[in-house]
């Protein structure tokens, strides 16, 4: 398919990252609330592999956490629905322009491309031509046997490049901080970590 790759904007609710790979996948962004019940199941399914050390918290409390639709995803949440959706999964990082692929290895035939601005999950489409509508979006690419970089993966490299160029992302380890309940003011993910577990306050707002 001739086109260009286009950024999919997908809602800041904290279930981007789902949402997200339910656009990438089947064209369907409200997945959220199915892909948390899939993690959790396969998570509570097999205890050994998943296990404290590997997740961070005890495996039932981690299936707790990821089906509360406040809780954001990351890695783990993404190689699981690669597996479960059968294709790799490349995460594309604004500010380092790094790939991180999910679900190689297993031969997948397919791959899905999200981008990653520091805080939020989009989706990554081949469309006809500027301004076309979603409905003409590709999102579903064939994996290069020999696993190079294929004209699509280049285009998307290029597109991730000028995001950075742009500065269309979220610095986190410098980001500035404001806590929406006591309104004092932190620096980086860091801090703001620190000052939640120490006042329980989870409510912040970007600011500059």
């Amino acid at each position: 398919m001739e086109g260009i790759i286009v950024r999919r904007v997908i809602p800041s609710d904290n279930s981007c990252l789902f949402n997200a790979v339910g656009y990438v996948m089947d064209h369907d962004s409200k997945k959220a609330s199915e892909f948390r019940q899939v993690i959790a199941a396969t998570v509570a399914s097999d205890p050994e592999k998943y296990s404290e050390a590997f997740l961070g918290k005890p495996n039932a409390e981690y299936c707790n956490w990821i089906l509360d639709p406040e809780k954001w995803g990351g890695a783990i949440e993404l190689s699981i629905l690669a597996d479960y959706c059968g294709r790799e999964v490349a995460a594309y990082d604004i500010q380092t322009t790094r790939c991180d692929l999910y679900g190689q290895g297993k031969n997948y035939s397919e791959r899905v491309m999200l981008i990653y601005d520091g805080l939020h999950y989009d989706a990554l489409a081949m469309s006809p031509f500027d301004g076309a509508p979603e409905e003409f979006d590709q999102t579903i690419f064939a994996v290069h046997k020999d696993r190079t970089i294929g004209p699509v993966e280049g285009l998307a490299l290029n597109f991730v490049k000028e995001q950075q160029r742009k500065r269309s992302y979220t610095d986190t380890s410098n980001f500035t901080l404001r806590c929406g309940v006591c309104q004092i003011g932190v620096i980086g993910q860091k801090e703001a970590v620190e000052h939640a577990q120490a006042t329980g306050h989870v409510n912040f707002q970007e600011y500059r």
